[in-house]
This record gives structure tokens, sequence and C-alpha cells, in this order.
């Protein structure tokens, strides 16, 4: 099939390369020429482990090709898609100027029969409202379907290319048809393609992620509980999770949920919630709590030391989970900035991270490029991301390297016990201090 994928961010460009790894040929469009240079020799704007390898193998075989031009990649492709930027509103609202601006410009260019796709996340109605932009130009059929992305970062790949399921929103029978055609070799081991109409399908991803967040402050509320009643969240997690109905992922605790889906999209319900009068109790609890636990491991590290003026502090891992560089809504944006407030020096370090940190934090901190070298001269050690590498480090050299031997553990990678025989002053998350 000839496809467009319009907006080369995270989700247009693991949609567009993945799609040509099944044999379409995909056009990928977008204004920023330096990306697009970029993109044509095969270098990646953004860090998902294994797309670089697939991108390479799609460009060599030209099965993908990246442009400026909209019309001429619009006019040469049955399928179009929009991935375009939803960014919320002050009032936590998708601002759907990108989709709409580029709505319009369709009705214009579109002559012949097209299926145009929101695979952005939009909020309920929206499919109508692009429809509405594109029929005011346009004099021959066309239908607008929507279909969310479930793309997890870092393993985003896999996740479409063996995808749980495919929703797919449309009342038409012509859509339907090119759109299974289109999925079918992704779904060839049986997972489902959800037909429905284009409002459930819309609503559908804000609920699922929605949800998430909510099975993620549940437990972070939990842990805080457990520290106080001198439980074990990682017990009561394995006891909860065991049981089917629940089930076991989703249930670990940290410094809360971060990155360019969950806060955006439960803010965006919320808003939807509230545009129809629909007073959503446990979204507006689930968005404060979370805010709220950002701060429990900076105010863990003040309590600790009291005053912090004098004091460095380590980071281990600045993007809101492993496996990305992705620093949006990251726990570590909050945890350095009320550090910072506090007096204390910063250390940090990521595996992809680093450069978004330094662009957004400029000389304010020390960035470092190996893990190690963040401890010299620091008071303690914070782990905010939970990257493999961290798991299983050289305990002697952080012990060695740090003024004191002092961990605080954002994201329960060690063992309290194991701290403890090592001779660490070891702080969690829903777990007794050990000191």
């Amino acid at each position: 099939m000839k496809l467009a994928i319009v907006g080369t961010g995270y989700v247009g460009l693991v949609t567009g390369v993945c799609f040509a790894e099944t044999g379409n040929h995909v056009i990928c469009v977008d204004v920023n020429q330096d990306k697009i240079d970029k993109l044509k020799n095969g270098e990646l704007p953004i860090y998902e482990p294994g797309l670089d390898v697939i991108l390479e193998r799609n460009i060599q075989h030209k099965r993908i090709e990246f442009t400026l031009n909209l019309k001429e990649a619009i006019e040469k492709s049955d399928i179009i898609f929009l991935a375009l930027p939803t960014p919320p509103g002050e009032d936590g609202s998708a601002d759907l100027s990108y989709i709409l601006n580029v709505a319009e410009e369709l009705g214009k260019i579109i002559k012949t029969y097209k299926v145009v796709v929101d695979k952005s996340t939009v909020p309920v109605g929206t499919a109508e409202l692009v429809h509405q932009q594109i029929a005011k130009n346009i004099s021959c059929d066309f239908d607008v379907v929507s279909n969310p992305e479930f793309l997890r970062e870092g393993v985003a790949v896999e996740d479409f290319m063996k995808p749980d399921r495919v929703v797919i929103g449309t009342s038409s029978e012509r859509a339907k048809r090119l759109i299974e055609e289109l999925y079918e070799p992704f779904v060839r081991q049986g997972n489902p393609i959800y037909f429905m109409d284009e409002r459930s399908a819309e609503m559908t991803k804000y609920a699922a992620n929605s949800y998430l967040a909510m099975r993620i402050t549940f437990m972070n509320e939990m842990a805080n509980l457990c520290e106080k009643a001198g439980a074990n969240v990682d017990m009561v997690r394995k006891g909860m999770g065991s049981d089917n109905r629940i089930g076991k992922r989703f249930l670990f605790s940290g410094i809360g949920y971060g990155g360019s889906c969950f806060p955006k999209d439960v803010q965006a319900l919320a808003k939807t919630a509230a545009d129809f009068k629909y007073d959503f109790q446990i979204l507006k609890s689930v968005m404060e709590v979370n805010h709220q636990q950002k701060f429990i491991l900076a105010n863990k590290i003040k309590n600790h030391f009291k005053n912090l003026e004098n004091h460095t502090i380590a980071l281990w891992g600045l993007a809101f989970k492993p496996n990305t560089d992705d620093i949006r809504e990251a726990p570590s944006l909050y945890i350095i900035e009320e550090l910072l407030k506090a007096g204390a020096k910063i250390s940090a370090y990521d595996p992809a991270a680093n450069a978004h940190i330094k662009q957004l934090f400029g000389n304010k901190i020390n960035i470092v490029d190996q893990p190690y070298d963040a401890l010299k001269d620091a008071s303690a050690l914070a782990i905010l991301t939970e990257w493999n590498e961290f798991r299983t480090p050289d305990f002697d050299i952080i012990k060695a390297s740090l003024k004191q031997p002092i961990i605080f553990d954002g994201r329960n990678v060690f063992e309290p016990k194991q701290m403890k025989q090592l001779g660490f002053v070891y702080h969690s998350i829903g777990r007794t201090a050990v000191v």
C-alpha cells in the first residue's frame, strides 16, 4: 500500500518505519528541514531501541522516504496518517490546531478517494472536526478514521509489530476494508482488530492510559501508607499482583509517572469530562497525588541532611523511564528544581537523556558521561530512573566515591537487606528505611 505519514515525531516515525517493514511504500512529511535531512541519512531524532536498524534497512530498500512536500506525498498515497502533536493547553485540553490546519490543507490537495487516519491522541469528536475541515475544500469522497496508538516508549517497535490489539474507529465499510488489509500482517497470531465508532475509538486511548496512570498512583499511595504502617510495598505488590483479577503490571511504586502520554492524556480526559459537565473525581485525585509524589524523594533527601547548601547529590537516571531519552514531565525535573532551590549542587548521569537535561538546565547542574563520575565529592546517590545498568553496579566503587554511603532509591532498584549488609544508609519508596 502507499502511505503518507504527516508528522515525524515519536508516533509518526515508529508508525512509518514499521509500516515500511511490512512492504508498504511510506512517505513521511515534516516541516523541519534539518530533521528531514537527517532522516534521509538514517539519523533518528529520538532514542528508541531497534528503530534505527529498521529505518536503515527500509531506506536501503527504498520503501520509506522523507519530504517537506505535503502535496506530493498526499497525491502519491492512498492512506494518510496524521501523527501530529496535540500539546495540552493550560486547562488540560488538547491543542488540535496542528491537526485541523493540516486537515484544511488536505481538502485542497485530495482529488481522488483517500482514507485520512487520526493517529495522534485526540479528544472525542476530533474525527468529525477533521472531516469538517477537509470537506470545506474537497469535491471527491474520503473517509476519516480514528486509529489510536498504544506504543510504550522503549519497546515501541515491538508494540507496533506485535500489538495486543488494534483499535479502529470508522463507520465506513470501504475504509474498514483498507485499514484491515493494512494491519493484517501485524495480527497474524490472532490478536484482535477492534472496529468501533470513531468516538469510542478516541475515548479508548484516553481510558486505557488514564486507568494505567490510576494503577500507578494507587500503588504510590499504598507505598506512602506502607512506610507509615511499617509494611513493605514490594510484598503488598506481589500479593496483589498474583490475583488474576488484578494482574502484575503497572503495580510498581516510585516517584510518579511522567512522559508524553500519561500526564497529557489524564488531563485531557478530565477536561473532556468537564466539557460534558461530569465530575470525574478519580482523575482529579490521580493528578494531585502524582504531582505530590514527584517531590517524595527530594523531601527524603532534605529531611535527612536538614541543610543541603554544602552538599552535592549524585543523580542516576533523568529520563521519565528506562530505554528512552524522553524527559517530558519526568520526576527528575521536579527533583532537580527542588534540590537546587534547597541549595544543593547536582551531578547527574543518564544513558540517553543527558543532552536534553543539559539543554534545559545548562550550567546549573553538572552532567557527566559515566555513572561513577557523578559520585565524585557527592554526599549521596539518588536513583530516579530504573535503567538496567543501575541494577548491579559496583557497590565498592559507589561506597568509595561517595563522601557518605547514602542511597536514596526512587525506583526500589535495590533490596534493603542487601544495602544494610553492604553498610549503606538506604532510603526507598514504601519500605522501611535502613540505617
